[in-house]
């Protein structure tokens, strides 16, 4: 902890009052939209130069970033490299290093076609750790990431197999923060570790409510790295950024959170991905629609199609009966935290038993016994009610590590 201490202690010395009071941001619903519409905007860590390229000069540099590592008008790759860092490599996450890949979909190491980097890719299906012969050509690993806050959202695990490997070749970590637009609450089943997966790599809620930069404190210092120990790690925080701030994505993180409700249904919907009933994937509404071919109570009709960022999608080309959430406000959905009423009422009427679930359920769920739960008949409030006391712990556990003020 002492090595953490000593250069987040740096960092924020450095930028004085790391967090200022900032606006709540209001606006479009698009991702594509302004940062904040409040008269102060969050200055996200890539963009405080200042404070991180005189602690790279020198040093081989890697940077784990994709699509969202922007900077302005600029990718934090072109900001390094115009600032003679040494970049030697480059690590995608999921999705690839522009963000172009389906979800599950396995990306293939390569080369940045722009600046002529390397990419050493970490998702192939499947969240591997980065391999010794990548280690060995870095001294600092960069991670500048924009996450959704989600347990089940892989950009975090990514973070933690890096964090491990950089334990294991005796590397430093350097996370440029980034808001986390589920901050403002914490709510879900604590991940039973016996269901650890790529979907679920710690010990938190589903909605966690912290910055990666936060997380990654918290990972350290309560010994859930590689054999609890610690690294050299730095983290860069937002500037007016605080824990109420509304901050609106600029950037897609990911081809089926295309606007800001469909991110803030995600710890609803997401659920639907251990089922056979489509959350909108392959229409205009990815997780802001649910459906299945058996829901015919259901007026609401959509069909699946192939197209980018959902080539296969569930239910593909098959007509869906279900729920149009799309015109929801996001205030709505934000204050729904992670509600069930979607999953059991696709669950009553899609007829389908036991068959409704299959094992990838319990592993977004983080839970065993909830989807018993559901077939016991418990309504959301009476299932949310078995996690409250546990979200209460684990709100007065993380304390320690948060950067940003309520």
């Amino acid at each position: 902890m002492k090595i953490f201490r000593t250069l987040f202690l740096a960092v924020a010395l450095l930028a004085g009052a790391c967090v200022a009071t900032a606006q709540s941001c209001g606006g479009a619903s698009s991702c594509c939209g302004h940062e904040c519409s409040g008269k102060q905007q969050v200055a996200v860590g890539a963009q405080r130069t200042d404070l991180y390229l005189p602690q790279l000069k020198g040093k081989r540099v890697a940077l784990l970033s994709n699509q969202t590592g922007m900077v302005g008008d600029k990718h934090v790759l072109d900001v390094l490299l115009e600032n003679k860092v040494n970049v030697v490599t480059i690590f995608s996450p999921e999705h690839g290093f522009r963000g172009k890949a389906d979800a599950g979909e396995h990306v293939s190491s390569s080369v940045d076609e722009k600046t002529g980097v390397p990419i050493a890719s970490l998702y192939d299906g499947g969240l591997p750790m980065p391999s010794k012969e990548s280690m060995d050509l870095f001294d600092v690993c960069v991670i500048d990431l924009q996450d959704v806050g989600l347990r089940y959202y892989t950009y975090y695990v990514t973070m933690i197999n890096m964090m491990d490997a950089a334990i294991i070749y005796d590397k430093e970590v350097m996370i440029l923060d980034r808001p986390n637009p589920n901050i403002m609450y914490v709510d879900g089943p604590i991940l039973d570790m016996k269901l650890k997966s790529g979907v679920g790599r710690l010990p938190i809620p589903t909605v966690y409510g912290m910055t990666m930069g936060e997380l990654a404190k918290m990972a350290m210092g309560e010994g859930w790295l590689k054999d609890g120990k610690s690294l050299p790690l730095t983290v860069v925080p937002c500037d007016n950024y605080t824990r109420s701030t509304r901050y609106r994505l600029p950037i897609a993180p990911s081809p089926n959170l295309p606007n800001m409700l469909s991110i803030y249904l995600y710890p609803s919907i997401c659920y639907f991905e251990g089922t056979p009933v489509s959350l909108g994937r392959g229409t205009d509404w990815p997780f802001q629609v649910y459906g299945h071919p058996a829901m015919t109570d259901h007026k609401f009709e959509f069909t699946p199609t192939s197209r980018f960022g959902a080539k296969n999608p569930p239910q593909l080309g098959n007509k869906c009966y279900g729920t149009d959430l799309h015109l929801m406000s996001e205030e709505d959905a934000i204050k729904g935290g992670v509600d069930l009423t979607y999953v059991i009422d696709a669950y009553k009427s899609s007829h389908l038993g036991k068959e409704f679930f299959n094992k990838f359920f319990d592993k977004l769920m983080g839970r065993e016994d909830i989807k018993q739960m559901i077939m016991d008949g418990k309504t959301a409030d009476q299932i949310k009610a078995t996690w409250a006391a546990d979200v209460e712990k684990f709100k007065a556990q993380r304390k320690p590590y948060l950067i940003y003020k309520d």
